[in-house]
């Protein structure tokens, strides 16, 4: 199982220009992915910047876009911002994320994400969106998520929660009850306890929250670093700020992690980072899985 996890600032590159193709066709360089976990995906953004639209005016509507990119995958998205257009007030501004796969798709969840107040801090409504799949390596819990940049006490309360989603997962995993009936929303609670979990989580390799996620959680499988994994002893290597030298002042770190839970690490095969591409101000990473 091959999976791309990128935050692709809506396709917005290093150049200035959006172009989620360019996104795509990197992503189908790295790996023959089955998996494709992208934070900062928009639907309707598409105005000028003065208008509240985004850098380099993406397309309206990036999910449908990625439908047209991928036809032969599913795409998934999850909004967290999701706000009325400044132009006329009808059309909302949505930023969120997505999870787009050729791989069947049992239960789709999506999680809003504690947003405490924070005053001094800048902040938008964060979200996790989980997929259930079918895989090679036997079902699996897929997240991508986006933590908060500015407010770190948002970030983590956000990191508690995505902790308290696993142990409940595997709660279901252990405990499931039965559907209904074949035609009722009420289906088979049963989640599998391996998960991936990635994504842009803005906290630096080693920071609290990075920390705080890779600590022992009581009834449920211990999440590791997959990177760390595939290169014990290895300098960190960083996935924004390489190029991106405008955003990121203080130059290159890493924040965007793939988390895997500790069964699959006897699985997992390889984990990098692409220190090449400039289609984003992040670096993509992938990991495969056997």
């Amino acid at each position: 199982m091959k999976l791309v996890d990128w935050n692709v600032q809506w396709g917005c590159g290093v150049d200035g220009r959006v172009d989620l193709a360019r996104i795509v066709r990197e992503a189908r360089d790295l790996c023959d992915f089955d998996v494709l976990c992208m934070q900062e995906v928009t639907r309707g953004f598409n105005e000028a910047p003065a208008a509240g639209g985004l850098k380099g005016s993406p397309s309206s509507d990036q999910f449908a876009e990625l439908g047209g990119l991928l036809p032969e995958m599913t795409v998934i998205d999850a909004i967290g911002p999701d706000l009325p257009s400044l132009r006329d007030g009808r059309h909302r501004r949505q930023f969120g994320n997505a999870i787009v796969t050729r791989l069947p798709v049992r239960q789709v969840l999506r999680h809003s994400l504690p947003w405490p107040a924070d005053p001094a801090k800048p902040s938008m409504l964060r979200v996790a969106l989980e997929a259930v799949l079918d895989t090679d390596v036997g079902p699996l819990r897929v997240i991508s998520t986006h933590l908060e940049f500015y407010s770190e006490k948002q970030r983590l309360a956000q990191v508690e929660r995505l902790r308290e989603l696993h142990l409940e997962a595997c709660d279901h995993a252990r405990f499931p009850a039965r559907a209904e009936k074949p035609d009722s929303p009420f289906a088979d609670t049963g989640r599998p306890m391996s998960a991936v979990l990635c994504g842009d989580f803005n906290s630096a390799f080693e920071d609290a929250a990075y920390c705080r996620m890779l600590e022992p959680i009581a009834g449920a499988p211990a999440f590791v670093d997959a990177w760390a994994c595939a290169h014990p002893g290895e300098p960190r290597a960083a996935t924004v700020g390489l190029y991106d030298h405008e955003q990121w002042a203080d130059g290159p770190f890493a924040c965007d992690f793939l988390f895997i839970t500790e069964d699959l690490k006897p699985r997992l095969t390889s984990c990098d980072v692409d220190p090449h591409s400039r289609s984003s101000d992040h670096q993509p990473m992938w990991l495969e899985l056997r």
